[in-house]
Formats: C-alpha cells, structure tokens, sequence
C-alpha cells in the first residue's frame, strides 16, 4: 500500500495519480481515470477531478494507495459577481426590456 501525506484537502483524483508517480502526467491521468481503470473505496470511478479526502483508498493497476491529511477541509470559497445596475436600467427602459438590432 502506499500511502500518501498531504497538507491540505481534499484533491482531485488525477493529482493524486500523478503525486504517487504512477502515471506519467496529467493527461494520462485523465485517460485512465476515463476508460474505468480507477476505483475509490472499491467503486470505479470515471470522474477525473472527484474529490479525494483524508482515508479515501484509490486502487490503480495493482497498487493500493490511501490518502492521509490532517488538515481539516478546505473547499475555495466561490465569489460572487456584483450585479452590475446600469445594464438593467437602460433595459427597463426599452418596451419588452430589450434593444432592437438594426443592419
């Protein structure tokens, strides 16, 4: 089995097969994790950026390979756009809120 440690989760599956070294880049990774030669925690999985967490267990052409973190989980926090107000006053303007387009 190999383990390995990481400082932070969760990580995406194909990251994980190249951090192990056993592929030989990203887009093997992807191949691969595609054509169902991946499983986690015992179910196949053609996902190439599911989600890995801390105990998870990823079995890859004959090797075991568990991950270990203990860092508590960290997702990106997604920031949202501020609406912007003067493309919704000019269109409360016009009849039917939009514009006419002329050739």
């Amino acid at each position: 089995m190999i383990i390995v440690e990481l400082s932070s989760q969760p990580i995406e599956l194909y990251k994980l097969l190249k951090i192990a070294n056993l592929v030989g880049g990203g887009g093997e990774a992807k191949i691969v994790i595609s054509e169902g030669y991946v499983a986690v925690n015992e179910e196949v999985v053609t996902q190439k950026r599911k989600k890995i967490y801390d105990g998870d267990v990823i079995y890859f052409n004959g090797e075991v390979i568990q991950m270990q973190c203990d860092a508590p989980i960290t997702e990106p926090v997604k920031k949202s756009k501020p609406k912007s107000s003067t493309n919704t006053k000019a269109a409360a303007n016009i009849p039917g809120g939009r514009r006419k387009i002329s050739f």
